[in-house]
Parts: C-alpha cells; structure tokens; sequence
C-alpha cells in the first residue's frame, strides 16, 4: 500500500520518480480501510527536504499509511516559505485532540542550548506529555530523542568538544528485538550532532534497553517497550548528500568543521559521497512501522485509553 500525502507537497513529485508509490487522497477516500495515521512533528530548518526523507521511509512498507505534518504554533521557522506551512502543516494545538497510531519528532538544530531556554520548550513538554494518551507509538530522532529521554527519564545531554560528523560503525546489541529484525550485526549510521547521552545516565529501572550504540559516538537506539517510545539519536533518515550539505554551508559561512567521517570517498570532498547507511534507515522505520500496525488499536479512540492498551 502505498503512503497518503497532500496532492501538492513538495515531496510528492520526489517521491514518484523514486518508485515510492504514493496514493491521492480521492482515491484514499474511495478504499474501505483504516490507514496508520502517523505525525511529523518537523523542527529542522529545511521543512521540505525533512518532509521527503521521511516521508520515503515511512512510505516503504506495504501498509497504507496517512501522514500528517505538524509544527510548533509559536515558533516562527526563518527556513521555509510561510506559504508552505499554510498549506501543508498544521500546529500541535490545531491537532491535539486527535489520535496518531504513530508520532515522529525531529531533530532540531539547538541542541547545545539547554532545554529550558528553548524558546518553545513549554509547548515541547506538552507535546511529549500529550503522546503519552494521544499517540500508539512515538519515534524520537536526535535532539527530539534527547529531549524526549531527558522529559521522561531526566537522562541529560552533553555537550561535545568536536562535533560528531560523519559515517560510523554500530553494534546490533540485540538481533531478536523486532525493531532490529533484518539488521546486520555491525552496520554504518549518518551523525551529526553536537552534544551525546551517555549509557551511564540511564538508570536501571527507567525500562530504557539500548539497541545500538558505535564505539566512537556512543548511545544511538534506546527502546522503551511499555511505553512504545524509541530514542534515535543520529540521523539515519539522512539523504546521502545530507552531511554535504551541511559540511559545505559551515565552510561557506566560515565556522570551522572537519571533513565528515567516513564520508567523501579518499576524504576528498570533490568525489559524490557514499551511502552506507540507507538499507537500515528503511529497516528501522519498516520494523517500526510493523510493530505499530500490529499494536495499535483498531479504533483510534481506544489510544490511550489504558495502560495495558500496547500489551
């Protein structure tokens, strides 16, 4: 089945040319079944590239699924035409009666702030509180997974000498958790981030288990079975030009960076970089996306009506 999206996104025409089959939304109308619905709550700075990423992995499994974009009410976004969030995005309060079998929140680009002087952290903490009882399943991507382990569990971040960039090698820790299945035992993951949380953080108790953590950069999955929630901490949607694109802009505007690691062939930023990464990021969402469906209450408004409705 493929994936429900507005007729005029963006990412729509992107997502054709890749062979990702998308559905318009007469034709959803006209099918006799109840699609996943999952939320984006998309904080990066380029919305559309962002949209697409996620929207070709979500949209990889044979399950129908309608995805809905979501954005912070009081934050004014400086990267993406006021027009396009009109038309596409709704805020968290406009749909926040509503029920998701799925929430994805993104990362951001302020993760060396702490949390408190994030200018919209009142309405994050909100959010996060509102998934408990409104969302199935949340998948949290690296500053949205810090800052979603630091809201429930009080795990901190922090900060880095040297920003860790570039393409590293993972651990499977555990090849029976079924948001691993098909995963190979070492793998390579897209970081980018300035700050870490450490395995020590977490306390014993918390339900955290970590599922895949690099001997370099450390933490990069936690599951937390009883509440549903996964913590990722790197960018595994990541394009493959991505960390270029990143790479390039700091040395255009003249903030040091070193070359990403383990990226452009030789080291030499000349050459189109190598992906190494994608087959798993299409792994980890399709493995998500398949506990989802077979978890979630057929009623959408069974969500969070218990606390043994995911058992």
């Amino acid at each position: 089945m493929p994936i429900r999206i507005p007729d005029q996104l963006p990412a729509r025409d992107d997502l054709v040319r890749e062979g990702v089959m998308v559905m318009d939304e007469g034709t959803a109308l006209r099918q006799d079944i109840r699609p996943l619905r999952i939320g984006l709550l998309n904080l990066m700075p380029n919305k559309i590239k962002t949209e697409t990423q996620i929207a070709r992995l979500v949209g990889s499994t044979p399950l129908q699924v309608e995805l809905t974009l979501v954005r912070i009410g009081g934050h004014r976004a400086k990267n993406t035409p006021e027009e396009h969030l009109i038309a596409f995005y709704q805020t968290w309060e406009e749909i926040r009666d509503d029920k998701f079998d799925g929430f994805i929140i993104t990362g951001a680009p302020i993760e060396t702030l702490d949390f408190e002087d994030v200018t919209y952290w009142d309405e994050m903490r909100r959010i996060l509180d509102w998934t408990e009882t409104n969302v199935h399943s949340t998948l949290n991507i690296c500053w949205g997974a810090m800052a979603a382990v630091w809201h429930f569990h009080g795990v901190p971040k922090y900060t880095l000498s040297e920003k860790a960039f570039g393409v590293y090698r993972h651990r499977n820790l555990n090849p029976a958790s079924p948001y691993l299945a098909g995963f190979s035992d070492d793998f390579q993951i897209s970081v980018s981030r300035w700050t870490e949380v450490r395995k020590e953080d977490i306390h014993p108790a918390s339900g955290l288990e970590v599922l895949m953590e690099s001997d370099e950069t450390g933490l990069c999955l936690l599951a937390e079975q009883h509440a549903n929630r996964l913590y990722v901490f790197n960018h595994i949607e990541y394009d493959s030009t991505t960390l270029a694109d990143e790479y390039f802009r700091d040395v255009a505007n003249g903030t040091p960076i070193a070359l990403p690691h383990n990226y452009f062939p030789n080291d030499d930023p000349e050459q189109p970089p190598q992906n190494r990464w994608r087959s798993h990021a299409f792994l980890l969402f399709g493995n998500w996306i398949n506990q989802v469906y077979q978890t979630t209450p057929y009623d959408l408004a069974d969500i969070g009506a218990s606390p043994t409705a995911s058992e």
